[in-house]
């Protein structure tokens, strides 16, 4: 995850006071608030979802609407769900394709 000095590409500007929810992706706790979907809690904490395939660069979402299928992950306890639409529930376990979150 993000450290102290880096940011993720997104910032919460408001709705702060939400109940806090961690979820655990690729293995390390992410902290998200109830009612965030799971790639905002992604971008939130600097990870990625996966590589991109025609050169260098991390892929972490496109349209955020779920029109596009870019945002795919995978549920530990098997299955798949689109980070974009799918709400963070407490104790989920994720891993994207991506390098180091």
């Amino acid at each position: 995850m993000s450290t102290e000095s880096e940011r993720g590409q997104f910032v919460r500007l408001s709705e702060t006071e939400r109940p806090e929810i961690i979820i655990h992706v690729d293995g390390k706790p992410v902290t998200a608030l109830a009612g965030d979907t799971v790639l905002t809690a992604l971008l939130l904490a600097g990870a990625q979802l996966r590589d991109f395939e025609f050169g260098a660069g991390a892929r972490a979402g496109f349209c955020l609407m779920g029109a596009c299928q870019d945002c795919w992950v995978q549920l530990d306890a098997g299955g798949s769900l689109r980070a974009c639409t799918t709400y963070v529930r407490d104790g989920m376990r994720l891993t994207t394709g991506g390098g180091e979150t």
